[in-house]
Parts: C-alpha cells; sequence; structure tokens
C-alpha cells in the first residue's frame, strides 16, 4: 500500500489560494506535506484564466517544484482543487503528469444551463484513483450526469455527494476536509 506524500492544491476560476475551503483542507491534512498554487493569471492580479495550456503547465512545475522542494516522489503526490483547478489537474494526469491520486472538488462536468459542453474528453486517459465532492445541486453537473460519464475514468472513482449543496459547497469547508482525510488514508 503506497501513501500519498503530499497534496498539491488548486483554486477554482474566481478564486484564488486563500480560498476558505483550501485552507482548511490543508490545516486537516497536516503533517502531509500541502502546497495551495495560484495561476499565472492570479499571481499577475488578472480576474480571468490564462488558456489551458499554461494553466496545465503551471501544474507540471509546481508538481516538479513542490517535489524537489520536499524531496518527495512526483508519482505519490497527490493532485487537486476546486472547479477548474480540479478540472485542470485531471488533464495534467490524462496528459501524463504523475500522480497518487485526483481530489477533485465541485467538478465543472459543463457550465451552468449548457450540459451539451462536456468537460469529459480526458477521463479515458485517467487511470488513477479519484476522489469527486460535489453538492446535488450543483449546476455543473447532476448525479445523473456524473453517474454516466465517471464510468469514462479507468482509475477507482469515489464520489461524495452532499445535500442541497450547490457548486460553492458553502458552510462545508470542514466536511469536505474530513471527507479527504478519509479517503486519502484508505488509499
Amino acid at each position: 500500500m503506497t501513501h500519498p506524500s503530499g497534496l498539491l492544491l488548486t483554486h477554482g476560476a474566481g478564486s484564488d489560494r486563500t480560498h476558505s475551503s483550501l485552507v482548511s483542507i490543508e490545516k486537516k491534512m497536516t503533517p502531509l506535506p500541502v502546497r495551495r498554487i495560484n495561476f499565472p493569471y492570479r499571481k499577475a492580479g488578472r480576474p480571468f484564466p490564462d488558456r489551458t495550456p499554461k494553466l496545465i503547465n503551471s501544474i507540471v512545475k509546481a508538481s516538479e517544484s513542490m517535489s524537489k522542494k520536499y524531496g518527495l516522489e512526483p508519482s505519490k503526490l497527490l493532485l487537486g482543487g476546486r472547479s477548474m483547478g480540479g478540472r485542470m489537474c485531471s488533464m495534467a494526469v490524462a496528459e501524463g503528469l504523475p500522480a497518487i491520486g485526483l481530489i477533485l472538488i465541485s467538478y465543472p462536468l459543463h457550465p451552468p444551463k449548457k450540459p451539451e459542453n462536456l468537460r469529459i474528453e480526458h477521463f479515458d486517459k485517467i487511470d488513477i484513483p479519484c476522489l469527486f465532492i460535489s453538492g446535488d445541486n450543483d449546476p455543473f453537473g447532476s448525479k445523473t450526469e456524473f453517474k454516466k460519464y465517471l464510468k469514462k475514468i479507468r482509475g477507482s472513482v469515489t464520489i461524495k455527494w452532499f445535500e442541497g449543496a450547490r457548486h460553492d459547497l458553502a458552510n462545508l469547508d470542514e466536511a469536505v476536509s474530513d471527507e479527504i482525510k478519509a479517503w486519502t488514508t484508505s488509499l
């Protein structure tokens, strides 16, 4: 049984590394090394996300620098984050970035009211354990949609639903952190 040696966390499109849920996860995961990163557009003080390749590249670089800093094996790092950040981590893994697992909080299966614009084209290239945490009232993807599309992922998939919660998973930081800690210890 291989245990994760660290956790790299990313933020959603409208947020940054100081998001309360990311801070809560970092506290909960102690003593595991956790690094919360800002995407390049946030570092530059811009409100809108960079293009996908730039976002993915920043995750690859952050994984490499975290591995070096802590002397970790990149393939033992957990990667994940909220919404867009988690999606970019899953795409980085699909493109070959090594990781031990993915934590995908409020994964945006599609934009609200646009279920035809699916963001799952890379799912069949993911072959590591994945934890999805979502509210069952999230306009970015319904329980039915998740059930249908997560089958494309080749790694084991765990999904935790929060009843009545929306995309922001408001007031659930502690509960989300508990779910992540429990899942991580089961890897």
